[in-house]
């Protein structure tokens, strides 16, 4: 089949979402499918299988702390757009922005089955505006989305049923829902990684994600204060986000600074596999693919209960959950595991056997089956719609042959 993936957000793989659609893009093209990427990284122009779209400048303000997020606005070229779609078997949306909204209109209109991720809370893009504490904003984004994008797809795609209830529990509608793991991918694994020299007497607590204020690492960096271990503990913050400057000098005065910055994909299990805690403390997440990458290395993993996130229900153990933005409660959590070291590797051991149901490769197939089976019931629809409109023509001539008839 030819796939035309739509990725409002891709750039470098720092982030769960780009991870997730290169994870997808890797694996039709493995499995033989002509796949091409819509996008607007101006650095993939020229490059085989990719439509490059141009950037959206919203004013230098704007500009500027889009840039510190750390990814790019696409804006729609109707010309880059057809190229991407002409000839396409199917279309898969990986979020419902700008490119992602035109893409869906786009490929209705010409009768591509049209399949979409759900990679974007509510309040991943409120908190940027600070309404994410708003319920009917929250809502009314759902909404939103929902009528511009979600309502056309043949099938969308939900990382855990969790997302899933809470986007239809919002716009009080069922949607034709298949709950599949973005996964773990085969090469994130436990391994014997020794800690660099300057950690060697050090508790290395790390959390991956971008600095933003729904991920929640200030929860973290105050819970440390709090820490009767705080002379021995190490944090590592792998990321970046508008937050690393408010972050950095919050950690000011802790007696390790934290490691700050984003670190190659190639680089980033060694990491975690010397790290002795995987924390996230994000409030609103919908799947988690760091906390699963924590778990699929064994690591201790201690999250938030938060019930805008996922991520509580990846926990092994009670005593692995901590209050949601609540310090005091994680450096209750993070002092007992440093406290009770072989009831730790007890738990490690759990979450290590929890792992195999996030098993990349049967998710990705997963996936597959999920667009072959989206591609079928378009066809379907399309035969009934054009038996449809048969029978309805065939009913208007009959009409007309009646109204002959009396006169």
């Amino acid at each position: 089949m030819i796939i035309t993936v739509v990725c409002d957000v891709l750039g470098e793989e720092t982030n769960g979402q780009t991870v997730a659609a290169m994870n997808l893009i890797r694996t039709l093209q493995a499995k033989g499918h002509d796949v091409r990427i819509l996008c607007a990284d101006q650095d993939k122009k020229g490059q085989e299988g990719y439509y490059v779209v141009p950037v959206l400048s919203l004013g230098k303000l704007l500009n500027k702390y889009i840039k510190k997020v750390g990814v790019v606005i696409a804006k729609t070229d109707e010309k880059v757009l057809r190229e991407a779609l002409e000839g396409a078997d199917h279309v898969h949306i990986m979020v419902p922005l700008i490119l992602g909204i035109a893409a869906t209109k786009m490929a209705k209109e010409m009768g591509i089955s049209t399949t979409a991720g759900f990679h974007m809370q509510a309040e991943n893009f409120t908190s940027h505006i600070k309404l994410n504490k708003v319920g009917l904003a929250n809502k009314a984004v759902y909404k939103f989305i929902y009528n511009k994008c979600y309502k056309y797809m043949d099938l969308i795609h939900y990382p855990t049923q969790f997302i899933c209830d809470m986007f239809e529990k919002n716009i009080k509608h069922k949607t034709p829902a298949r709950i599949i793991s973005n996964g773990v991918h085969s090469y994130v694994t436990k391994r014997d990684v020794e800690k660099p020299e300057e950690y060697k007497d050090k508790f290395v607590i790390m959390m991956i994600g971008r600095y933003g204020r729904e991920k929640s690492q200030d929860t973290i960096i105050k819970a440390i204060y709090h820490s009767k271990h705080k002379d021995k503990i190490q944090l590592i913050f792998a990321g970046q986000g508008p937050k690393e400057k408010k972050y950095r000098k919050l950690a000011k005065k802790l007696p390790n600074q934290p490691m700050f910055g984003t670190i190659p994909r190639d680089k980033i299990v060694d990491v975690i596999n010397y790290s002795d805690m995987y924390c996230h403390s994000a409030e609103v997440e919908l799947e988690g693919i760091a906390c699963l990458e924590g778990i699929a290395c064994g690591k201790l993993t201690v999250v938030s209960d938060s019930k805008l996130a996922a991520i509580k229900e990846f926990a092994v153990d009670e005593r692995c959950l901590f209050k949601n933005r609540d310090p005091k409660d994680l450096a209750r959590v993070i002092d007992y595991w440093i406290d009770h070291p072989e009831e730790r590797a007890a738990v490690e051991e759990k979450y290590l056997a929890s792992a195999g149901k996030f098993d990349h490769d049967s998710c990705m197939d997963r996936m597959e089956q999920m667009v072959v089976e989206s591609h079928e019931i378009n066809k379907q629809n399309k035969l009934r719609q054009a038996e449809e409109e048969k029978e309805n023509k065939s009913n208007k001539k009959d009409r007309k042959k009646d109204k002959k008839k009396k006169k």
